[in-house]
């Protein structure tokens, strides 16, 4: 029995329904994205204020991590099965808990638990937006999900500037106040906005089954090796800047920078995977990836560093979201938040445990071994999943696995 078959997906109504959704839902997962985001431009404060070391940061950024994949294994399915705006506003009430615990925190535990709540919230709120919009359009689902990623990316570069303009005069608590109290803002539309909620058939409670399908599991890994880059950037970029004496309005607003041209290149580079063919796209953006990660360890100045971080940015801009589309090209309608979730899950683990490991080899051998680590990790992951790709390597429309014929896949997680 084939595993896919070429199906069109169903038409749906593209005009305002569509942008509605897209402009509601995207707001809100814009300003879960800042509250990640302003964690990044006060790793020193945390550092000088509250005596947190090196290590400890990474961790501190690593369990938010750690913490999504877990919601997005657990609670993203429920999406697929009626419930996707209330995946999405109680992922919502999450996230604001655990932004004012960070807010209130002033020692690493209550820190660490504050970034875990926060985590389980976005990890459940991301894939059931991701569902909404992408069956909202489904035969623009490259474009719209290109359009997330700018809205997201917009909102992770707009809080480092957040932190940078009120932690100076209002101290460490402010930014996560501020974010948490405008990502309440956006609930009421949200709220009042129609979702045509459907049942997914499968009776599986998790989405696992779907790593049947192959150019799926080399869709996650692929996504997961760009949160591998992610997590070591943001781990270290700081601390780098820091140890080289770069210009302090660099250290402070370069992820800011690093994020503009992913605003303005992410719906053409969605389209793009698309058109071109995700699994294509990704593995050239992913491979000149590594190699940008490479140099960041050998450049001998946070200039360099920073001009280099601008050309990564214009790539990473055109291929980022290829991951995200190949995984909603490839799996069946009704299992999209299911499958957007493992992907999720999969990026949100590799970006923990790789700013855990980043952190601690960057104290212990420094920068050079650091990054150098990272990319090989990168270019060995994407050998790896652009063989399991193979099949939908040319891939450039949806196919739509029968739910038959993934139950007919031996199980990958089943010995032998």
């Amino acid at each position: 029995m084939r595993l896919m078959s070429r199906a069109p997906r169903t038409p749906r109504d593209s005009g305002p329904s569509a942008l509605t959704l897209l402009l509601a839902f995207g707001g809100l997962l814009g300003f879960l994205a800042a509250g990640y985001g302003v964690l990044f431009t006060i790793v020193d404060d945390y550092k000088n204020e509250y005596g947190i070391g090196e290590t400890a940061i990474g961790v501190v950024i690593g369990v938010g991590f750690l913490a999504g994949f877990l919601a997005q294994v657990l609670i993203a399915p429920l999406a697929d099965r009626g419930h996707a705006r209330t995946v999405v506003l109680a992922g919502v009430a999450v996230n604001v808990a655990g932004l004012l615990l960070m807010a209130l925190g002033t020692s690493l535990v209550p820190i660490l638990i504050g970034r875990f709540i926060s985590g389980i919230g976005i990890g459940a709120a991301s894939p059931a937006i991701r569902r909404i919009v992408i069956l909202a359009d489904p035969n623009n689902l490259g474009e719209n999900l290109g359009r997330l990623l700018a809205i997201e990316v917009f909102g992770f570069a707009m809080g480092p500037a957040i932190s940078a303009v009120l932690v100076g005069p209002f101290g460490i608590p402010a930014p996560f106040i501020v974010v948490a109290a405008c990502t309440l803002v956006f609930v009421p539309f949200v709220a009042r906005v129609h979702v045509t909620e459907t049942v997914e058939p499968n009776r599986r409670r998790l989405a696992l089954d779907l790593l049947r399908i192959r150019p799926f599991a080399g869709a996650v890994v692929l996504g997961a090796v760009v949160f591998v880059m992610i997590g070591a950037f943001d781990a270290l970029w700081a601390l780098v800047h820091d140890e080289l004496g770069t210009t302090e309005w660099i250290a402070n607003v370069g992820i800011t920078l690093f994020a503009l041209p992913l605003i303005f290149l992410g719906p053409p580079g969605g389209r793009l995977a698309q058109t071109f063919g995700p699994f294509r796209l990704a593995t050239i953006g992913l491979v000149a990836g590594a190699t940008f990660m490479f140099l960041y360890g050998v450049l001998p100045t946070g200039g360099l560093i920073f001009a280099v971080a601008m050309v990564h940015a214009l790539s990473d801009g055109l291929t980022i979201s290829s991951t995200s589309v190949a995984t909603g090209m490839v799996v069946p309608e009704s299992r999209q938040a299911g499958a957007q979730g493992v992907l999720g899950a999969a990026q949100a683990v590799a970006a923990g445990l790789m700013a855990i490991v980043t952190g601690a080899v960057y104290e212990t051998f420094g920068r050079t071994v650091a990054y150098t680590v990272c990319a090989t990790v990168m270019v060995t992951l994407v050998a790896i999943g652009a063989w399991l790709a193979r099949p939908a390597w040319n891939l450039t429309r949806p196919m739509t696995p029968t739910p038959a014929a993934i139950e007919s896949q031996p199980d990958p997680f089943t010995p032998g």
